[in-house]
């Protein structure tokens, strides 16, 4: 590539300079923002009351988009936003997994707000440069790069026609471009989409970070909700920012011994169990692949079973020792020693466009392999790697790529689809050949896979209007809520899960709560209340994470010997590990945290994004229905292939002797017995949220955790 060729072809549209500062116990005081349509360039403060009730990271992502937006804006108007967020603890190097960026925009598939969390260096890097959270609005006439220099403070704006669009090549020549030389390279991280991004509304973000031993950038995704799509709508081809000198006292935090304190302790935990517990530094998350299947909760074939035969063809050491790259420091930011960030080296690619080619692939997670390997029905770990290249570079989010064509998949042998109508792809359930054209022709816009890209929310409309589908039968099969595809986790014989899944703010993403364990396997919450209690407080938990810039998995993945000493539904929040985030809390801001006092502050933000949410039309109980297959067996062959427990549930919770019965009669009595739990469950979480019976905070509720801000009373009243 002639990196100079390109360079040589940019055509600058601004330039802002601006002093440095320095940051005071985590935060900058001060945002970033952005509109491409005029080329304005500007900071604003941060006001104490943002980081009193908004805190950092998505906090401030969403507090900036309500104020961007009107309940009329749709994903496409140039007043949409992209904010990316940090949070006070981001960019610690003492504690692992404390690197993460929060994206928040209106999703062009649920038209609410998506936030999604992602590793790299991008949002550490934008902290250091000045800081708390970048904001991106407006709409570019022509393809732009935005260009941050944090070590001489200046922000440019620039037209870049030749660029590639492909993320692996894109990081390459930014990287290359922006670089000194190579060593300077690892101080360079770029945010790129992808082609497909262009054409699909399932468009994700890359984040890179250099890699010095493999010698090639790296990319981790926001892969939710089509914020990739987003970016390329308002023609921005790359965020691209450079910063030299981390040290870990850069947030400048009021009691660095308490980093030291906290990280010391998980760092030996880590060494100590993870090889035992759970192999992190091996395979990454494809180390529960198994563990799914064993518990009969992998999704396979849409979501129909939870197990297959074939698992062990895309089980975690098949993936270690055939692809992955063994005994290198693979952490998406520095300090952290979980090492999860796998990567397969000199990967060749065996189709589409780079044919022939050697690639580093970024993976496969856990959701990549599930996802692309039993979900699809394709068992074969060489394609579920180069898909995940592929959904990667071509700015693809691999869950909903999956999911959505899973879906496709059952339409396709329910007779809903035909060879006529998918341009000759045969996409029956293992077709992996077929599913890659599809994948190919999503990142031109062409053929079948343009309206596959729409997701399965709009193909279900899309099958039954002009191909004679059957509705009912696709809503209960599409496994998609508030517009947004399932995460790969079988949630049948999970009230909760299914809960955890459902009654999110921004549609079935694990990261709220994942309680199939505590649930289904230890019975640990087996009333209604111990379920909605779960279900309020795991996700304003996990909410925390997005709010301080942290990554959930140094959370929970390694279990301190400590955790013996609790009662099973204490132990599941691993008291020492939330020790260790109220000490790096104080140690950064200085500010004593108690347990309560981080729910609250997750309190305040989750209900402000659920208000949010009804102020762009949705947000309600009719929102928070499932499809049916995400609670029970929709077809006959579902029933059968796990009758005797269907039959036993009969006998024991309903009262229905199943040898009197069809195999239509027991679906049919299962269907209404588990629509009721589910509606059950769903008062119960609404009654300890504080929300009315159609899902509403109430104004009381507000008052009582300090949210009563005027904006969300008039949003809410009517609703009362």
């Amino acid at each position: 590539m002639d990196v100079q060729k390109l360079k040589e072809n940019h055509k600058l549209l601004n330039k802002w300079n601006y002093d440095l500062g320095s940051i005071e116990k985590g935060y900058n005081n001060r945002t970033l923002y952005v509109n491409v349509s005029d080329n304005t360039i500007k900071s604003k403060p941060i006001t104490q009351e943002m980081k009193d009730k908004f805190i950092g990271g998505k906090g401030f992502g969403l507090r900036y988009l309500w104020d961007a937006v009107s309940p009329n804006t749709k994903w496409n108007d140039p007043e949409n936003e992209i904010i990316i967020g940090t949070g006070p603890i981001c960019g610690i190097t003492q504690y692992p997994g404390s690197g993460k960026s929060l994206i928040v925009s209106i999703s062009p598939l649920t038209d609410i707000v998506i936030d999604s969390n992602v590793g790299g260096y991008f949002g550490p890097y934008l902290k250091f440069s000045g800081f708390d959270a970048l904001e991106l609005q407006g709409k570019a006439e022509k393809d732009v790069i935005i260009v941050l220099d944090g070590n001489n403070g200046t922000v440019q704006i620039e037209e870049a026609p030749l660029e590639s669009h492909d993320a692996h090549i894109l990081c390459e020549q930014l990287t290359e471009m922006y670089a000194d030389d190579e060593k300077d390279k690892r101080n360079v991280a770029v945010v790129c989409a992808g082609s497909a991004a262009e054409h699909t509304l399932i468009g994700m973000l890359n984040f890179s970070f250099y890699d010095l031993r493999r010698k090639v950038p790296r990319i981790k995704q926001a892969g939710r909700g089509g914020i990739g799509t987003v970016f390329r709508d308002k023609h921005i081809k790359a965020l691209v920012i450079k910063f030299k000198g981390v040290k870990g006292n850069l947030n400048h935090p009021a009691k660095i011994e308490l980093l030291n304190k906290a990280g010391l302790r998980l760092h030996r935990e880590i060494e100590k169990f993870d090889n035992d517990q759970c192999r992190m530094r091996q395979v990454g998350t494809a180390n529960i692949i198994e563990v799914m299947d064993q518990y009969d909760l992998l999704p396979t074939h849409n979501f129909k079973y939870g197990a297959h035969k074939n698992t062990k063809n895309i089980e975690s050491n098949v993936f270690r020792d055939k692809f992955l790259s063994q005994n290198l420091p693979d952490g998406c930011w520095y300090g952290c020693s979980m090492s999860c960030a796998k990567a397969a080296d000199n990967f060749e690619l065996l189709s589409g466009p780079y044919k022939g080619h050697k690639v580093t692939v970024d993976g496969p997670e856990y959701e990549n392999a599930a996802g692309l390997g039993a979900n699809m029905g394709c068992f074969d770990p060489q394609f579920v790697m180069e898909a995940n290249f592929y959904c990667d570079t071509y700015g693809i989010d691999i869950i909903s790529f999956a999911t959505m064509t899973a879906f496709i998949m059952e339409c396709y042998e329910a007779g809903i689809l035909n060879k006529e109508i998918t341009g000759g792809l045969d996409l029956k359930f293992g077709n992996s050949q077929d599913a890659l054209k599809l994948l190919h022709q999503m990142s031109r816009g062409e053929g079948f896979g343009k309206i596959a890209g729409q997701g399965t929310h709009k193909m279900k409309q899309i099958f039954a209007k002009e191909f004679g589908g059957d509705l009912a039968f696709m809503e209960d099969i599409g496994m998609e809520q508030k517009g947004l595809e399932y995460s790969e986790y079988q949630s049948k014989e999970s009230l909760a899960q299914q809960g955890g899944y459902g009654l999110t703010n921004k549609g079935p993403q694990h990261d709220e709560a994942w309680l199939i364990f505590m649930d289904m396997v230890n019975n640990q919450i087996p009333s209604f209340e111990d379920k909605a209690e779960a279900l309020h407080y795991f996700p304003m938990f996990r909410t925390w994470f997005g709010l301080m810039g942290l990554c959930k998995l140094p959370w929970n993945d390694i279990t301190p010997a400590s955790n013996k000493n609790y009662e099973p539904q204490e132990a599941a929040k691993v008291p020492e590990h939330v020790e260790n985030y109220r000490w790096i809390f104080e140690g950064v801001t200085g500010k004593p945290l108690s347990r309560e006092e981080l729910i609250l502050q997750s309190e305040r933000v989750y209900n402000f994004q659920r208000i949010f949410n009804i102020r762009l039309g949705k947000g309600l109980r009719k929102n928070d229905a499932v499809p049916y297959r995400a609670a029970g067996p929709v077809t006959e062959e579902e029933y059968l292939s796990r009758q005797d427990r269907y039959d036993k549930q009969l006998q024991e919770l309903m009262n229905v002797d199943p040898a009197e019965k069809t195999t239509a009669e027991k679906i049919a009595i299962v269907r209404k017995y588990r629509l009721e739990q589910y509606e059950k469950l769903t008062d119960a979480v609404y009654k300890r949220r504080g929300w009315n019976s159609n899902g509403v905070p109430t104004i009381e509720h507000l008052k009582k955790i300090g949210m009563d801000l005027p904006e969300l009373i008039e949003v809410i009243q009517p609703l009362q």
